[in-house]
């Protein structure tokens, strides 16, 4: 099984192709999970390839600094570069990718509080109310 799920910042803002196919090309710096011998985070910086839709998307919606979820799958390539040495690559290509941060968290903080919820939003019957002023007969169900 080949599946790949990041979470990261974009290091930079996605250089976008287009052609037959639009492609979307970024790296991610993604924090490693324990502190170094120094008492700090490493982070790892990933490149990440997006196709069609999901290159659209990314190009639209994700800019330098962008928090980004992403699901996918590593590949391997290689090519040779203009003084005939064998480069080898690694990219992650991104199947799917999500927000993981409010519009107003990317520019001030990472984190985002909420209101505490209303009485009317910890009913436990999953159930809407219906509004003050709607008669029944209006309802397009009985």
């Amino acid at each position: 099984m080949n599946k790949v799920i990041l979470i990261g910042r974009l290091t930079r803002d996605p250089e976008m192709r287009t052609g037959e196919t639009t492609v979307a090309s970024f790296s991610v710096a993604v924090n490693r999970r324990f502190k170094n011998k120094d008492g700090k985070y490493e982070a790892d910086f990933p490149n990440v390839k997006a196709f069609g839709k999901t290159a659209d998307f990314v190009g639209k919606w994700f800019k330098k600094g962008s928090q980004i979820g992403i699901v996918g799958r590593i590949q391997t390539g290689s090519y040779t570069n203009r003084d005939g040495q064998k480069v080898y690559t690694t990219d992650v290509i991104a199947d799917e990718v999500e927000f993981v941060e409010s519009k107003n968290a990317s520019g001030s903080q990472t984190t985002t509080q909420s209101a505490p919820p209303t009485a009317e939003q910890t009913k436990t019957d999953d159930f809407m109310s219906i509004p003050d002023g709607i008669d029944n007969d209006e309802l397009p169900f009985n």
